[in-house]
């Protein structure tokens, strides 16, 4: 399915056109938004990275703004299919723009978030560590999702108590995965709707800097 799907590199927004060696996180955003939305976090990062964040290849249905990763209308909304397409037309896009950074990482929310944790499960040796915000993982498996189990890479999942977009289902599936599969941290944050606090920003922060103590020195 993802040769019907393209990444526009040249909408990626990068923090610094000279990156060198520097680890690279990349920002998958949510449905109806765009390679901008995420990238008014990068003040809440870590320093020391470069970051990128990518458009998703698809326009969904008027009059809803923006870009998605795969459709969520209709009976076939959400079908793990379109998500692993999704992850697969992502991959594609890191193969080239990965550079010489030594370790990826990826953040991603609601619609980017199972994009990032299913790109993760194929090809886990290319990911070092997911943050996946007010998202899920998608059901169904795929071949490595028992290397996971023995790989166990860095997962923070954060989600609101009053987050009503993920359907109750999906959540409590990747409540059982997540763990199974990952090395897994994160918060359900009081309140909270269908978006980032400052305070999960924080947690974001902590996990991210824990990220870059792990890679090795070159």
């Amino acid at each position: 399915m993802s040769e019907n799907l393209t990444i526009d590199d040249t909408a990626t927004r990068w923090s610094s056109l000279d990156r060198g060696r520097m680890p690279l996180l990349v920002l998958l955003h949510g449905y109806g938004a765009d390679e901008h939305d995420l990238f008014g976090l990068t003040p809440y990062l870590p320093e020391g990275i470069a970051v990128a964040s990518v458009a998703a290849p698809l326009t969904p249905p008027w009059p809803m703004p923006g870009r998605s990763w795969y459709p969520i209308e209709g009976l076939e909304g959400r079908a793990p299919e379109a998500v692993t397409a999704a992850g697969e037309a992502f991959l594609q896009w890191l193969a080239t723009a990965v550079g010489d950074a030594p370790s990826v990482a990826l953040l991603g929310f609601s619609q980017g978030a199972a994009v990032a944790l299913q790109a993760l499960r194929l090809a886990p040796e290319r990911i070092d560590a997911v943050v996946a915000l007010s998202g899920y993982a998608a059901p169904g498996e795929l071949p490595n999702d028992e290397a996971l189990t023995e790989l166990r890479p860095s997962v923070f999942w954060g989600r609101g108590t009053n987050d009503d977009v993920i359907p109750t289902a999906l959540i409590d599936h990747t409540a059982q995965w997540l763990p199974a599969h990952s090395e897994l941290s994160g918060r359900v944050y009081t309140g909270l709707t269908h978006s980032i606090s400052e305070e999960e920003l924080v947690d974001v922060h902590r996990f991210l800097a824990k990220w870059l103590e792990r890679i090795p020195s070159p």
